[in-house]
């Protein structure tokens, strides 16, 4: 099986940014983690600021990989363009978030990609990513 996780702006500096919110560990590490927890799946990994790359990485990987995790950050609740490209691909999509988006700004409660996704898991930290790769495995 072929897992493809994705992440949008501002994940790269997990561990540095906003603690209090998005937790101490680096995404880095705790993508090691996730990998020997699911040893028999192949995790691809892919992180950029740009909403252009994030929808190029979903056409690349979108028919062939078995399932993408997305993390799209602040684009979640902004981009049509990331949800018709959602809605292109072959692949189920989750949509994960490591903050309850609900328990925070009225902005961030509104998403344009979760009605083209599966499913969506947030607020349970970068816990979220294991729960949404449990889900892909069903």
């Amino acid at each position: 099986m072929k897992i493809q996780i994705i992440n949008g702006p501002n994940i790269n500096l997990l561990g540095k940014r906003e603690p209090g919110i998005y937790g101490s560990e680096s995404f880095d590490d705790y993508l090691l983690r996730l990998k020997q927890l699911y040893s028999q799946v192949e995790i691809a990994y892919f992180q950029s600021n740009h909403e252009g790359d994030l929808i190029d990485k979903l056409h690349e990987v979108g028919f062939d990989y078995d399932g993408i995790i997305l993390n799209a950050g602040a684009y979640t609740h902004t981009s049509i363009a990331l949800q018709d490209a959602i809605r292109a691909i072959k692949a189920p999509v989750i949509e994960v978030h490591i903050s309850n988006v609900h328990a925070r700004e009225e902005f961030r409660h509104k998403s344009m990609i979760s009605c083209a996704c599966k499913g969506v898991i947030l607020g349970f930290g970068l816990n979220s990513y294991r729960l949404a790769m449990e889900a892909l495995l069903g």
